[in-house]
């Protein structure tokens, strides 16, 4: 990672200002067992730079904030969104595994927390729900964004 100037400062300020946007304007989908969170589009900007990685960290924590399962989707969702970016720069490189990171991660941390912490039955489909929809964030949105973004790389580097 490079040296984090003003620039990798806003970059990852635009990015958690506009994944808490995208969350909290769409709340009926952004939250709960069965969500479509389209912010989580954003998690495969890490493929592009680095200031990713805090950006959708705190753009999360704000989101999850405001939503309704308290400090404990504070904690778990942002560590869970950040471990999946960081997984995510890991495989820039590999373009189609990048939107992997956030569906796994998520499905396993969301599905779990949502099952122990909240009563959601029946562990294995909660994780699965979590995991279909972040699949659709990641690959149905997420994806066409890095082909969109991919000529403009080095402009973030």
């Amino acid at each position: 990672m490079k040296k984090k100037g003003t620039k990798y400062i806003l970059e990852g300020a635009v990015i958690a200002a506009i994944y808490a946007a995208l969350t909290i304007a769409l709340a009926p989908i952004s939250y709960g067992p069965m969500q479509v969170r389209i912010s989580e589009a954003l998690t495969v900007l890490p493929v592009f730079t680095p200031a990713a990685i805090p950006g959708l960290f705190i753009g999360c924590f704000v989101s999850n904030i405001v939503g309704p399962y308290g400090a404990v989707d504070m904690i778990c969702g942002s560590l869970a969104t950040l471990i999946a970016a960081l997984l995510t720069y890991k495989l820039k490189k590999k373009i189609w595994l990048a939107p992997l990171p956030p569906v796994v991660v998520n499905g396993i941390v969301i599905g779990c927390m949502l099952h122990f912490a909240y009563g959601v039955p029946n562990l294995p489909a909660c994780m699965a729900w979590v995991a279909v929809g972040e699949a659709v964030a990641c690959y149905a949105i997420g994806m066409p964004l890095i082909k969109l973004f991919e000529k403009y790389k080095g402009v973030f580097e």
